[in-house]
């Protein structure tokens, strides 16, 4: 039924301005505003991910978008450098830094957009 279509993600943020700034000033992504006003963030090899304003927005509780990587402690280096701070969990337990090096799947580390959306950097080979 929808095996032919090109999905792509969205969510909202509750300043479009400082969204911008994020997503293409420290995490260095493409960020272009379509016609309707819409933030659509550029990624390798898929549809474009957009960022819509939401007066009365809720961060989520969740990720919302996982960036692979793979060398993780050097990404997350990096990210510190550009002021990104990373967050904390006792489960998943997360290291000094920030990473979860967890047996049964990659290392991950988690962290937040202005508007409080959880992001990650995620390990793959």
């Amino acid at each position: 039924m929808l095996e032919n279509s090109r999905p792509f993600s969205s969510f909202s943020v509750n300043n479009l301005e400082k969204a911008r700034a994020f997503y293409q000033n420290i995490l260095g992504l493409s960020v272009e505003e379509n016609a309707m006003g819409v933030l659509e963030l550029r990624v390798e090899g898929g549809q474009p991910i957009s960022i819509y304003p939401k007066d009365n927005h809720i961060p989520a509780t969740f990720t919302v978008l996982n960036f692979p990587v793979t060398d993780i402690e050097d990404m997350v280096e990096c990210l510190k450098s550009k002021g990104v701070t990373f967050e904390h969990y006792d489960r998943p337990q997360t290291d000094a830094i920030g990473i979860c090096c967890n047996e049964s799947g990659p290392s991950i580390a988690w962290f937040k957009d202005p508007a409080g959306n959880i992001l990650s950097v995620i390990e793959v080979e």
